[in-house]
């Protein structure tokens, strides 16, 4: 094996979106198992330097893969369509009132139900759009449209992020 291979090379799967967590998570182990540095002990310290390597690697790919926002973002950049989210801020206006709407109704609920109801449509709207970036990816095969799904997505984790601390605040009372 190249530590220069691809996660889904790595992992012996095909490159899409559509993974089995399962599937995944069973490579991940069996991959582990063969490149723990333990396993290298009795070969000195080079060998457990490379296997100290690869066991990084397999973790990192498996942190991607396993994380359906982080294998659509690897995805686009596999595929020629890098997701800039420095650069590229830019998203769709019904997006962006989307947005703030959203964030109006978080100011506004008081209660521990509003707020619930607020991350239950945010949850609903992220499910949608992984979707959409899973059927970009494997079907359509837009790695630039998936990309603006991808940026829209991490703008919603980061909402979500928010709401989590807002749920956290009002359940401590």
């Amino acid at each position: 094996m190249n530590l220069a291979d691809d996660d889904f090379a790595l992992f012996g799967l095909t490159a899409r979106y559509a993974q089995s967590r399962e599937d995944i998570e069973a490579r991940w182990k069996a991959l582990a198992a063969q490149v723990h540095p333990d396993r290298f002990a009795s070969e000195g310290a080079p060998a457990q330097r490379r296997a100290m390597q690869w066991a990084l690697r397999v973790n990192e790919a498996h942190q991607r893969l396993r994380d359906p926002l982080k294998r659509a973002a690897y995805l686009c950049e596999l595929r020629g369509a890098p997701l800039q989210e420095h650069d590229n801020t830019r998203m769709p206006a019904a997006f962006l009132i989307e947005q703030m709407a959203w964030r109006e109704a978080l100011d506004e609920a008081g209660t521990l139900d509003a707020v619930q109801a607020l991350d239950d449509e945010v949850a609903a709207r992220e499910q949608a759009l992984l979707s959409e970036a899973g059927r970009l990816l494997d079907e359509a095969g837009d790695a630039e449209a998936a990309a603006q799904c991808v940026r829209a997505l991490m703008f919603v984790a980061r909402f979500r992020s928010d709401i989590d601390r807002r749920l956290e605040a009002l359940e401590q009372y």
